[in-house]
């Protein structure tokens, strides 16, 4: 052999050993950084819950020494116990990273276990009216499991169905073994929009979201990560069977039989006993009122009362807002955008609160629609949202809307610009109160908003009739082309007034304006130019407006004069 194919021989193995090592290197560095970043995550999450479980103690304290406030204790722990759920599935996942995660199984009732702890998540289903079944054949059979792994296996799945299921479907749980009595089969179905083959091949990879900002679902991308992992970890399997457009099947195959595991993943001391909740959720249902029936303080027949509308899909956020505000307004609320426009056509309206991320029709999409109509554009408008990029409160802003506040916020905060645009309203109306029939008319020569453009036609219209006692309501909204109900929104919404109380106060700032210019005027004469059929209701409203009678009014201004 020559020297030079030697020497070749020998680069190419040093090559090859420098490669072979480097991996190993780059491998090893790459498993400690995993198991620095897992110890990172399991010490965040244990110092996470460790607050939680004080919290959750203060509330049962709360509720032994006020326990009239019952209903707002049960919303505090159900959103303590969905805390506590995520940060103890990311531990989980952090364990499955560093390959910490271990199996321990007890002897029990496979069947009843399974049935018992999918009734558990039945609240999940029922919150968004999902038609949900549980079938387990046999109905009894006792077997080895992991309790704790198949409650995250089941659970995972359920709310995986409820959430990509559309409202009113249809979820399903079925088991059943097979002949020689040592598996068992879960199947887990919905018939929601179904998942893409393209996405099937990653459905099991960490962090992969599965479209949930398209169902306007709450996703961390952990859950079928997880789920595929502690399958594998019970020495089962998991598969996916899914058709776009028809729904989504997952299938969960489970040894039971003792000989399947591992001496060490073996407790032969416990027995699974049912007497215990297994994660039981709290009733979502229970908690939650008729959102389509308004909150209205005690004085209902004040004309004072703002009339809001909240937006939110979030049932719990929506109860809490409403419980804050329904003191100081009256409250309607709807839980996506397509309910939103069905309480705005029919109900009068002073302000609008609306989540961003909904399904059905989202905030952006129904702030659009609200400011492009000229019959609602008035209605100030407040979006709540979870984005905190600068490009989406632009977005926002862009589209009409009045405030933007990101999630999480203080109900405090939202309250104070609820009360910040009905002041600025107000200031409108005392300013528009205190013009004189000049400045009115300046208004109609040059309107400078959407308002004073609708406040000018307004205007223009009632002028253009000032001496006609029958022009009324009606008439200034046929004249309008809008309904009566819009032209009063609108015009309690700029001036503060009535659709009655705006045209009188227009006759009456006129008739102050002719008392000026001649003082000489029969008070007669003066009303019947500006559309009053009665002096003396003239004069009664006249008093009412300026404070002194039409006489005395022009009787002070020929004085002067003099």
């Amino acid at each position: 052999m020559s020297a030079r194919i030697l020497l070749v021989i020998v680069v190419l193995a040093i090559i090859v050993v420098v490669i072979f090592v480097g991996r190993n290197l780059y491998l090893r560095s790459l498993r400690l950084r995993r198991l620095q970043m897992s110890d990172i995550f399991t010490n965040i999450t244990h110092e996470l819950l460790t607050p939680l479980t004080v919290i959750s103690a203060s509330v049962d304290k709360l509720r032994d020494e006020m326990p009239q406030h019952g209903h707002d204790y049960d919303l505090m722990q159900l959103n303590i116990q969905r805390m506590v759920r995520l940060l103890q599935q990311i531990l989980e996942t952090s364990k499955s990273e560093a390959g910490q995660l271990k199996l321990l199984v007890a002897q029990g009732d496979v069947m009843r276990y399974i049935h018992e702890t999918a009734e558990c998540l039945e609240p999940l289903l029922a919150h968004k009216h999902q038609h949900f079944t549980i079938t387990c054949y046999p109905e009894s059979m006792m077997g080895w499991i992991d309790t704790d792994k198949l409650d995250k296996i089941i659970y995972n799945l359920l709310s995986n169905a409820a959430k990509y299921s559309n409202e009113n479907g249809e979820v399903s749980l079925k088991v059943r073994t097979n002949k020689t009595f040592d598996h068992i089969r879960i199947e887990v179905s919905d018939t929601g929009d179904g998942i893409p083959p393209e996405k099937m091949k990653h459905l099991f990879q960490r962090f992969h979201d599965g479209d949930y900002r398209k169902h306007r679902a709450i996703g961390t991308g952990l859950g079928l990560s997880l789920t595929h992992d502690l399958v594998y970890l019970h020495h089962g399997t998991i598969l996916c069977q899914s058709e776009v457009g028809k729904g989504t099947t997952f299938i969960v195959e489970l040894p039971i039989n003792k000989e399947a595991f591992k001496q060490e993943e073996i407790d032969e001391t416990r027995i699974i006993d049912f007497n215990i909740p297994q994660n039981a959720i709290i009733d979502v249902q229970a908690l939650t009122p008729d959102v389509n029936e308004a909150d209205e303080p005690q004085e209902q027949a004040d004309e004072d009362i703002y009339r809001l509308l909240i937006v939110e899909d979030n049932v719990e956020l929506l109860m809490l807002m409403r419980q804050l505000l329904k003191s100081s307004y009256r409250v309607y609320a709807a839980k996506n955008g397509l309910e939103a426009l069905d309480i705005i056509h029919q109900k009068d309206l002073d302000l609008i609160i609306s989540d961003v991320m909904m399904p059905e029709m989202d905030g952006y999409e129904l702030t659009k629609i609200v400011k492009a109509d000229p019959n609602y554009n008035h209605l100030p408008i407040i979006l709540l949202t979870a984005k905190t990029q600068e490009e989406d409160e632009q977005q926002a802003l862009v589209l009409g809307a009045d405030e933007y506040l990101t999630k999480p916020f203080r109900l405090s905060d939202l309250k104070l610009r609820i009360d910040n645009i009905i002041e600025n309203r107000k200031r409108i109306q005392r300013e528009y109160h205190q013009e004189t029939a000049d400045e009115a008319r300046r208004i109609v020569v040059a309107p400078k908003s959407p308002d004073e453009e609708f406040l000018s036609r307004a205007l223009e219209f009632v002028y253009s009739h000032l001496d006609d006692d029958t022009y009324d309501r009606e008439a200034l909204a046929a004249d309008m082309g809008a309904s009566s109900s819009t032209i009063y929104n609108k015009l309690r919404s700029i001036t503060g007034l009535n659709v009655s109380g705006f045209i009188r106060d227009i006759r009456l700032k006129e008739a102050q304006r002719l008392a000026q210019s001649d003082p000489t005027l029969r008070v007669s004469d003066l009303a019947y130019k500006v559309g009053f059929r009665d002096p003396r209701y003239f004069s009664t409203c006249f008093k009412k407006q300026f404070g002194m009678q039409p006489k005395e009014y022009m009787e002070s201004l020929y004085t002067v004069k003099e």
